[in-house]
């Protein structure tokens, strides 16, 4: 009886490494699927700020007739601009302006490549092009 209660005590060694081969599998299926949400939320984040931008910048069309030239740039939605053509209606169409989600400022490119206007993000790397998240994220594509 002794024999029998000393085996039942404890896991063998096989019992443990299947255990342990379970628990890799299970890791090599779900990592990669969460890893990559943080991706996708900084993606659509960045969406979300093209069409608030592209909002702005309409507004700024109807009260002014014309978008801000490519010199006075996104910082026209926040502040006045000084150089010609100094806009007649100006408002403040913008609190501030947001930076994307990987802490570059948005790209303004007037007249837009295209569209009349584009606004875009070179994504996580930070370059013109690329793939996946790497990938510019634009007005167009909205």
């Amino acid at each position: 009886m002794l024999k029998t209660l000393r085996r039942s005590r404890g896991f063998t060694l096989i019992e443990v490494m299947v255990v342990i081969v379970i628990l890799g599998v299970l890791a090599a299926l779900v990592v990669p699927k969460v890893m990559s949400r943080p991706d996708e939320a900084r993606a659509v984040a960045a969406r979300q700020d093209i069409s608030a931008i592209m909002q702005a910048l309409k507004l700024y069309k109807l009260d002014n007739r014309r978008y801000p030239t490519g010199e006075q740039g996104l910082q026209a939605l926040v502040a006045k601009p000084a150089t010609a053509p100094v806009p007649d209606n100006w408002k403040s169409y913008l609190d501030k302006l947001p930076v994307d989600p990987w802490g570059k400022p948005y790209q303004y490119v007037m007249p837009g490549l295209k569209g009349e206007v584009d606004v875009m993000s070179f994504g996580a790397d930070g370059l013109s092009g690329g793939e996946g998240f790497d990938a510019d994220i634009g007005s167009w594509s909205l």
